[in-house]
């Protein structure tokens, strides 16, 4: 293995090893380095043909599921903030801690209101991420499909973009900064050094979690608005997660032993240091304002039984079932997948052929 990415932020919280920002100065240095140095090569290809009928059809699936961020979506819809749009419990951190500490239904709620707009940013600044990445790929891209598929990818990022910068701008009234852990995890996967790389950091590692993260705000979510953009941004991602898998399934098939634990190897790190975080760029961001201790919130929500299971979610969603298909987790990763809480429960064993988008 090698060394873990961010190793200089890390420090125990009880039994858990967390990365951790805690210098002011240096998050705001971090986010003030807009300029990333990303080498990209650049492949021709002089085969115009399809090459690989499933994405091929997976670009035409794209070419029809296009929609306007200005004008399909009904802006004319309310987000009121004095409303419960997402369940008081269990869907988000905030009110669920301040509940538990006795705080009156107001507080809850417009900690929910900033929690909520917090996490809608972090996915903002991902999409942008996103789109600067399917951009790279367009040039990397060995074959004239991954090409296709990478290029009308970008027109789906900028569309998530516009939608999300909408929503967060008329409906939620601010855009949070980038969380340092989440800018350095970018940027990485921004300058990796192959086209394999980068198409399994974005499309496999980052668009599961994406699907994840979004199915779960639709099912939670009351709001109308809310459930449409998401509906919408979900068709999209799941295209997108499916690109990721289509592509590196390929590559895995074809790859060398040392590849192979090249690619298995950075897909945990990444995976290792997101979770690692355990939120806490977040809850030194917001927590103060409700007073609440960051270490303190970890501590109390390592302690709860079901913990590990509520920990795995996001990841267990589409993540590591399409990284086991792949054969990216084996016997070799698992143990540690399971020891920082990512992989839950009884051994994943694939029974499906990978799933395609419709």
């Amino acid at each position: 293995m090698t060394e873990k990415i961010l190793a200089e932020h890390r420090r125990q919280v009880g039994d858990f090893e967390v990365v951790d920002f805690v210098d002011e100065k240096e998050i705001q240095s971090l986010r003030s380095q807009i300029d990333v140095d990303v080498p990209v090569d650049l492949h021709w290809t002089w085969e115009y043909g399809s090459e690989v009928e499933e994405l091929l059809a997976l670009y035409e699936r794209g070419k029809k599921g296009q929609w306007n961020a200005e004008s399909d979506v009904d802006w004319s819809m309310a987000f009121p903030r004095d409303e419960w749009f997402m369940p008081k419990e269990g869907a988000l951190l905030l009110p669920s801690i301040l509940s538990m500490t006795g705080a009156d239904d107001a507080t809850c709620r417009e900690a929910a209101f900033d929690e909520f707009t917090h996490l809608m940013s972090q996915l903002l600044h991902g999409e942008q991420a996103a789109l600067q990445l399917c951009g790279q790929l367009t040039n990397t891209c060995p074959t004239m499909d991954q090409k296709f598929y990478a290029g009308s990818q970008v027109i789906d990022e900028v569309r998530h973009v516009e939608v999300i910068a909408k929503f967060l701008q008329r409906k939620l009234g601010s855009i949070h900064p980038i969380d340092p852990t989440l800018k350095i995890l970018l940027d990485k996967l921004l300058a990796a050094p192959t086209w394999k790389l980068k198409t399994l950091g974005m499309q496999t590692l980052f668009e599961g979690m994406a699907v994840g993260i979004f199915d779960q705000i639709s099912k939670a979510t009351t709001n109308p608005l809310l459930k449409d953009i998401v509906r919408r941004v979900q068709l999209d991602e799941s295209r997108h997660a499916a690109f990721g898998v289509l592509s590196m399934r390929q590559v895995v098939r074809s790859a060398a032993p040392e590849e192979l634990n090249e690619m298995e190897d950075f897909a945990f790190n990444i995976l290792e240091t997101l979770n690692a975080n355990q939120q806490l760029d977040f809850l030194r961001y917001i927590g103060p304002k409700y007073g609440l201790d960051p270490d303190s919130v970890v501590q109390m929500l390592h302690a709860m039984p079901e913990w590990p299971m509520i920990n795995s979610e996001i990841y267990m969603h589409t993540v590591v079932p399409n990284l086991m298909r792949l054969g990216l987790i084996t016997e070799r990763t698992e143990s540690k997948y399971r020891k920082i809480g990512v992989v839950y429960g009884d051994r994943f064993e694939p029974k499906h052929e990978l799933p395609i988008a419709n």
